[in-house]
């Protein structure tokens, strides 16, 4: 089994922090997490506010458990509300069904992990994350 290394981490975390700046968005932070969910990496841009931390890892938490983009669960949710509010009761809160959260896959396509970005919009946030899953080598979805 592939699995995403601390250098791929930090790779993703700082392009996608810098593909924000590049693009003015609002201070970004990121998490990155491996296919069981737990913590690779993590970092907060300065002046983000205070629960940017469990925003970002409740994304990705939230796309690897489903085995699915968070953009595509917020659909899921404002659907299915009650599931939606299942799921976040079973994670223990630490389900954040926004987009912003998108699988990380090998290059042969194999799930090792997902990653979440916070910060500004969902969809900047999602572009930022996409940002640095590719300059990782890795393949977005």
């Amino acid at each position: 089994m592939t699995k995403i290394s601390l250098e791929q981490a930090n790779t993703i975390i700082d392009t996608a922090m810098k593909k924000g700046q590049e693009a003015k968005m609002r201070p970004l932070s990121a998490a990155v997490l491996d296919a069981g969910g737990n913590l690779i990496a993590f970092k907060k841009a300065d002046n983000s506010s205070v629960m940017r931390f469990e925003i970002a890892f409740g994304k990705a938490y939230a796309a690897v458990g489903m085995g699915m983009a968070s953009r595509n669960i917020e659909t899921m949710a404002q659907q299915r509300p009650h599931f939606a509010n299942a799921l976040a009761a079973a994670s223990g809160g630490r389900f954040i069904p926004v987009a912003g959260g998108i699988l990380v896959k090998s290059k042969d396509g194999e799930v090792i992990g997902a990653v979440g970005v916070t910060g500004d919009t969902s969809d900047n946030d999602e572009l930022a994350a996409k940002a640095g899953v590719e300059a990782a080598g890795l393949l977005a979805d």
